[in-house]
């Protein structure tokens, strides 16, 4: 079982506090600091007294006290236990949130922690029916360790190569976690070796599993890099996607003159986020050649018009003396309406 909070000389505050200060607070980004300030807050003022926020079978299973999922990595020991635990993830936070983004990684941070107590549940119940153990149910964890093992995983994917010092040997950053899991374990019996194991595999579940696109299948709204895109409506060469035509020239929704087609994608991708994302069809869209889309769609316009621009004269001409290349085409329409007709009536 843990024992109580050991407070010591917090030192550990001491040195926490001196790395923000080194780092300053405007470099650290503002989900990493928040979530720092999260577990120092909660060390300085715990909700539940460490019995009751560690997280083990027992508790949580058997006694159905879920809330522990919740409270037992942001809860911690003694004051270098959570010093550590943050100088880990300001390290971490920094180079993860600035990849990802501060949404994804947030949003990251609430799976991983989670995640990271239902494998442990997971783990320490199989431990306790394979080796008919009631031991393993007992054993209690806390703090944040676990979760930024996992963090250190993904960080190593989205980093990939390098080396690091560990107790002066250089170990290739893919396996770095492995092997200061067993190391951290033999200098320190009492951390959780399977707490931190379920975060290196919450992290493998992310990066080489189906956790990543689970998590961007419920967001919905989030993109792999962790940026918000929200609901986009792309242009191709026959309209809006999922539509026929593009707007008419100087429509209600539209405002522009001419076809945006004839104007490349820069214009597009400038021009179309002010326009809403299902126009109207044109009544004569289907079956239509693009050539004759766009005569439906000039001639619509003309038509729409009205005062807004510039009328036509009783006599059938425009009263500015400069027409549009789409009002020369429309004429141009006009006469070829009036052959066709002509020659039906003779």
């Amino acid at each position: 079982m843990m024992r109580n909070r050991q407070r010591g000389s917090n030192l550990g505050l001491l040195l926490l506090a001196a790395q923000v200060f080194q780092l300053g607070i405007d470099n650290i980004p503002p989900v990493t600091l928040a979530t720092l300030g999260l577990n120092v807050y909660l060390f300085l003022f715990p909700v539940k007294p460490l019995l009751k926020t560690c997280l083990s079978v027992r508790e949580a299973y058997w006694y159905r006290d879920w809330n522990r999922l919740v409270l037992s990595p942001f809860h911690h020991v003694d004051d270098m236990h959570l010093y550590f635990n943050m100088a880990s993830l300001l390290w971490k936070g920094i180079k993860l949130e600035r990849n990802l983004g501060g949404a994804w990684f947030a949003y990251l941070l609430s799976v991983f922690s989670l995640l990271t107590g239902l494998v442990y549940l997971l783990l320490e119940t199989g431990l306790t029916h394979m080796t008919d153990d009631s031991s393993y149910s007992l054993q209690c964890a806390v703090g944040f360790s676990g979760v930024l093992f996992g963090l250190k995983v993904v960080n190593n994917h989205y980093h990939p190569g390098g080396a690091t010092y560990i107790m002066g040997l250089v170990i290739a950053n893919r396996y770095a976690c492995w092997v200061e899991l067993v190391l951290i374990h033999i200098m320190n019996p009492g951390t959780s070796f399977v707490g931190h194991l379920a975060g290196i595999l919450v992290g493998l579940l992310y990066t080489t599993g189906p956790l990543k696109s689970l998590m961007k299948t419920c967001a919905g709204f989030v993109t792999s890099n962790g940026q918000y895109r929200g609901q986009r409506t792309y242009y191709n060469s026959s309209g809006y996607s999922g539509y026929g035509m593009p707007y008419p020239p100087n429509s209600q929704y539209g405002q522009q003159s001419f076809n945006p087609r004839h104007y490349g994608a820069p214009y597009r991708q400038q021009h179309d986020t002010h326009r809403p994302s299902a126009p109207p069809q044109h009544p004569y869209t289907a079956g239509l050649s693009e050539d004759e889309q766009y005569e439906a769609a000039v001639r619509a316009s003309l038509n729409d018009r009205g005062g807004f621009t510039q009328a036509r004269s009783s006599h059938g001409t425009y009263a500015h003396s400069n027409p549009t290349p789409e009002e020369i085409r429309w004429r141009r329409l006009q006469r070829f309406n009036s052959r066709t007709t002509g020659e039906l009536h003779t």
